[in-house]
């Protein structure tokens, strides 16, 4: 039976409360959260630039809250692909947005979870009392990315622009009319980093080299991880057979996504997703348009995306290049109290992990969660919202297997026995990334908004939200719905 016709919701069960050392008068609490809606690249967004795009996540925070921008005291927002002309966008979208400019602004990146380190970085600046309102934020505009040219014509471009004459200028004006000067430069040699080997044998029996086309020794750009050469994809794919992921439960949970963000829309539970009006636009902008609800016979007749004729990974069981914007503020009760504001959550506890990139590129839920949970004495069982990231159906799927895995808890985690399975009447209720896109700067305010949303919509008190990044990062943080 499809992972969507068994959903139901919740009966809660609090076992055991959260007990927190930080005064209350310091807890960061959620107040509201809003995103653009999230667009496939190349589509609505492919004529803005992202500082603009960002400005409407901050603009209609704004006005969701009927807030004076000079009320803010600070902006972060994650980011991964920075344009070179707004290398700090939270500044510039800020100043565009009407927030004043004495406001201090900072751009963070953290590959998957950029916006989740703007949440956790406004969350200390208000528990230090150094700010008392700050926006979490974050953009992605996958639809403009810089490209690279060689870094042998980058130095000739940089000499002739430092040289005084056109004799000086000539013979690097020369070099860099040659086509054979245009290669991009050989892969950084990572051979000699220590990488243990891990628990699977399969994990080892397949390539790490890269699948960008390479021309001699010269590596033309791909989406790699620049310590291992190989794509995301490619460590999921490998991931998922590790874990015994079957091509089938992949199609399944992604038509699962897909079928519950489409009816979560339908059902008006997508309360922050704005309204985008852009230039050139003859209708604003009001939902998300990567949601496909297909058939599981469709779903398997794709073609694998990275170990052809082997893999289990494809287009419609992964995530998708989007665009997108998203921000959220944060300040204490006492202060939206004096606003007129009225808070959602208290932002309460959360952790980093880094793994090896190697071999647990995507298994950052798996230590974050467990890590979690012993930092705040409480139990899986304790949860009553679950919203991880899904970069890749199997990804999402292994990290679940390795956290109701005794032997990964025992040789990996250091633990007697498995953490548990997160049941699925929990998680992801909304859909997820695999269906409503991953705009890599901004998907973790999304996960934030989701879960805070869900623990109102669900009569819930704890959330988790959790995400696995590029280089073997991880993240995860507990939320505590006010009046539960």
């Amino acid at each position: 039976m499809p992972m969507a016709s068994r959903i139901a919701l919740p009966a809660f069960r609090c076992v055991r409360s959260y007990s927190s050392s930080i005064p209350a008068a310091n807890t960061p609490v959620f107040v509201e959260g809003v995103r653009s809606p999230f667009l496939l690249s190349f589509t609505g967004y492919k004529h803005m630039y992202t500082y603009e795009l960002l400005k409407h996540a901050l603009v209609g925070l704004t006005r969701r809250l009927n807030l004076n921008p000079s009320d803010i005291d600070y902006v972060v927002a994650g980011t991964v692909i920075q344009e070179v002309r707004t290398a700090n966008v939270a500044r510039e979208a800020a100043l565009v947005a009407g927030i004043p400019d004495k406001v201090p602004a900072c751009t963070v990146t953290m590959a998957c979870i950029s916006s989740n380190q703007a949440v956790t970085s406004c969350m200390e600046a208000v528990r230090s009392g150094n700010f008392e309102v700050a926006v979490g934020a974050g953009v992605e505009l996958m639809s403009d990315v810089p490209i690279r040219i060689s870094r042998f014509l980058r130095r000739n471009i940089l000499d002739a622009s430092r040289a005084k004459t056109l004799s000086q200028r000539m013979p690097m004006l020369l070099k860099m009319a040659n086509p054979m000067n245009w290669a991009l430069e050989p892969r950084r040699d990572m051979s000699h980093v220590h990488r243990p080997s891990f628990w699977h044998d399969a994990l080892a029996q397949f390539s790490l080299g890269g699948i960008a086309c390479e021309s001699g020794s010269f590596l033309y750009p791909a989406i790699t991880e620049f310590s291992t050469n190989e794509t995301m994809g490619h460590s999921a794919d490998r991931l998922a057979s590790a874990f015994g992921v079957t091509r089938a439960e992949q199609d399944e949970f992604a038509l699962r996504s897909h079928t519950l963000a489409d009816k979560a829309f339908k059902n008006g539970k997508l309360i922050d997703v704005l309204q985008v009006v852009i230039p050139r636009s003859k209708e604003p902008i009001v939902k998300d348009n990567g949601v496909r609800v297909s058939t599981l016979e469709k779903l398997s007749s794709l073609k694998p995306a990275f170990r052809h004729g082997i893999g289990t990974i494809t287009a419609g069981n992964s995530s998708y290049l989007t665009d997108g914007s998203s921000a959220c503020l944060i300040t204490t009760e006492a202060k939206a109290k004096a606003l007129g504001l009225k808070p959602k959550a208290r932002l309460r506890e959360y952790v980093y992990v880094a793994q090896d990139p190697k071999d647990q590129l995507l298994l950052g839920p798996a230590y974050a969660i467990p890590k979690l949970l012993d930092k705040i004495k409480m139990k899986l069982s304790d949860i009553h919202v679950f919203e991880l990231h899904e970069a890749f159906a199997g990804q999402l799927i292994a990290n679940m297997k390795a956290l109701d895995s005794d032997h990964f808890a025992k040789k990996y985690l250091n633990k007697p026995g498995k953490i548990g399975l997160i049941p699925m009447e929990k998680l992801n209720l909304w859909g997820g990334s695999l269906s409503l896109g991953h705009p890599f700067g901004a998907t973790g305010v999304r996960l934030v908004n989701h879960a805070v949303n869900r623990l109102i919509d669900e009569n819930g008190k704890y959330a988790i939200v959790s995400a696995c990044a590029a280089g073997g990062l991880g993240h995860a943080l507990l939320i505590e719905r006010i009046g539960a």
